[in-house]
């Protein structure tokens, strides 16, 4: 799995993907984001449950925990397999249809649709298990077309499409069939609402997994389907494999509460993510100097299996980094990847049960004061091509991407500034190809992208670039961040020609007239140069005429009044 996908996250936010989660399934409006699953934990987990609450709540904790503890009639257990490593996620395995069609699915918590792909998709890649055949299932019903969802062309059943944040898609129809967990579930098999894929682009297209369960909030979501029809209690659990354990467990419905449970509150009407309160972060025991609220930005602390690493405010990160290498006294070396500056030490051994002689313990401080803390096999990750080598598992969020998208916040144009090193009279002649070139980097189509002004800096050129809507009047928030990203991480490639670059600036705006204009520049330039071109031709034939006429004058009569001289007469 590419690892661009990995970066592409919520910003303004600790992703906490390193550990198991129990997250209430309930009352939080729909999310969508990319589908990486997170690391692995230590053979002895870590649980941090969420109990679901708004400021103004008024019920207390007690109550609280024991409507998420109570062990319902049933819960499904499933395994998790494959692992970070080798597929950059975790999957499930989920039978679908009478007889049953059985598909490995990546579990993914920011995604609220589970489906798997339509035998008759003509755009769908080559996955593990042979597609799903509707005809082949005695139990199998469309989704008919109706006011609450989208309809295909003809009207006649509901449909789904689905973008993540590395650009990638899904879309198809819905259909309802008998779903079955496995033989480790003590749920039955029950009717649920899945997409039928007909169409699959990026990742989704190429990677080995046949689709996505999604676990996320949202009316099509799995778990909360089942909560809706009240078979299981409305929470989940993940559990995932150590740093050298692969696959994992994971349970939809209640679960015994371990003793050394962790709580943390999450509001869903602040977020549509799954979010805590998260209040410090300890070091050796010692806390970072850092003001509270850097963790309490827009939406809060993000929890999301997506993502494959945890991502910090960049002060934050700056300060998380030093402590750490403080406290490490080992020789730093270059990651695996070099388009990335991963931190990263060698001589720590083999062995990951020895590594907390090595690295500190990092402590969460959590709004009501309890804390959680992390081995150091929780926030490292092995390095891919150095043995005895390990790399922190955190990284910062750049310019704080959610904050200034999230929301309801509409894009109607990204503006950015770049410095590229090449000389103003070199690049005009090749403006059209950077433009192409831009494009093509930030998997954008080539009308989107308008070079607005190049500047002359000495020996290098500034260009300001904007990027326009496609057939519309706004960029998605995951397309928008999604480019963004790129820029920030320097992962537009140009070629030599056009030197090195740096990113100055970047800016959003929101739709308006202004942007309409510009996107239609071009065509107003050419508008107006016609007309101005057809007015300065029809002088330029009139005029001549009008002066032979003149020339030879106009009849008169002896006695006709000329007007100029009637206004004269006294």
């Amino acid at each position: 799995m590419a690892r661009a996908w990995d970066r592409v996250t919520p910003a303004s936010s600790l992703l906490l993907v390193l550990l198991p989660l129990l997250l209430a399934a309930d009352e939080a409006a729909e999310l969508e984001s990319s589908s990486i699953l997170a690391r692995g934990t230590p053979p002895n987990p870590i649980v941090l449950p969420l109990l679901l609450s708004s400021v103004n709540s008024s019920a207390g904790p007690d109550r609280l925990r024991r409507r998420h503890l109570q062990s319902p009639a049933a819960s499904a257990r499933m395994g998790l397999y494959d692992g970070l490593l080798s597929n950059g996620y975790y999957t499930t395995r989920l039978w679908i249809g009478t007889p049953p069609q059985e598909f490995a699915l990546i579990v993914d918590t920011g995604s609220s649709v589970t489906y798997v792909p339509c035998s008759n998709c003509d755009q769908c890649g080559d996955h593990q298990d042979p597609r799903f055949q509707p005809d082949l299932s005695s139990t199998y019903q469309p989704v008919k077309c109706n006011a609450d969802c989208t309809c295909d062309e003809e009207m006649l059943q509901c449909t789904y499409e689905r973008q993540y944040a590395e650009m990638s898609s899904s879309s198809g129809v819905l259909g309802e069939d008998i779903v079955s967990f496995g033989a480790e579930s003590a749920l039955l098999p029950q009717h649920a609402i899945f997409g039928c894929e007909n169409s699959e682009t990026g990742d989704i297209f190429s990677q080995h997994a046949d689709g996505i369960m999604g676990l996320g909030h949202g009316q099509l979501s799995i778990v909360d389907q089942l909560v809706k029809k009240g078979v299981i209690n409305d929470s989940f659990s993940l559990c995932y494999g150590g740093m050298d354990i692969g696959g994992g467990a994971m349970v939809l419905g209640g679960i015994s509460p371990p003793p050394e449970m962790v709580f943390s509150h999450s509001d869903p009407d602040r977020s549509p993510y799954y979010n805590i309160e998260l209040k410090e972060l300890h070091v050796s025991g010692k806390p970072l100097h850092l003001n509270s609220r850097i963790f309490d930005r827009k939406h809060g602390t993000i929890l999301d299996s997506g993502t494959t690493y945890a991502y910090l405010p960049e002060d934050a990160f700056k300060a998380f980094k030093d402590a750490i290498m403080s406290k490490v006294h080992l020789k730093q070396i270059p990651g695996p990847d070099p388009k990335y500056k991963d931190i990263c030490f060698s001589d720590a051994g083999s062995d990951a049960s020895h590594l907390s002689k090595i690295f500190p313990e990092v402590d969460m401080i959590f709004g009501n004061g309890q804390k959680l803390s992390l081995s150091p096999e929780n926030y490292l990750f092995r390095h891919s091509k150095v043995r005895g080598a390990y790399c922190l598992g955190f990284f910062h969020n750049g310019q704080d991407a959610t904050t200034l998208l999230g929301g309801q916040f509409q894009i109607g144009l990204i503006n950015f500034d770049i410095s590229l090193s090449v000389k103003y009279p070199d690049l005009v002649p090749h403006i059209t190809e950077l433009a192409d070139l831009i494009a093509h980097e930030l998997e954008v189509d080539a009308q989107q992208v308008h070079l607005v002004n190049l500047t002359s800096r000495g020996n290098a050129t500034l260009v300001r670039c904007a990027i326009f809507p496609l057939g519309s009047d706004s960029i998605s928030n995951r397309t928008a961040m999604s480019i963004i990203s790129r820029l920030i991480e320097h992962r537009v490639r140009l070629p030599e020609n056009f030197g090195s670059y740096k990113l100055i600036e970047w800016n959003v705006e929101p739709p308006s007239r202004r942007a309409w204009w510009l996107q239609h520049l071009l065509g107003l330039i050419l508008g107006i140069s016609v007309a101005v071109i057809v007015s300065i031709s029809g002088f330029l034939l009139w005029y001549p005429r009008r002066s032979r006429s003149g020339a030879l004058g106009t009849y008169r009569q002896v006695d006709a009044a000329v007007p100029e001289q009637e206004l004269q007469t006294f």
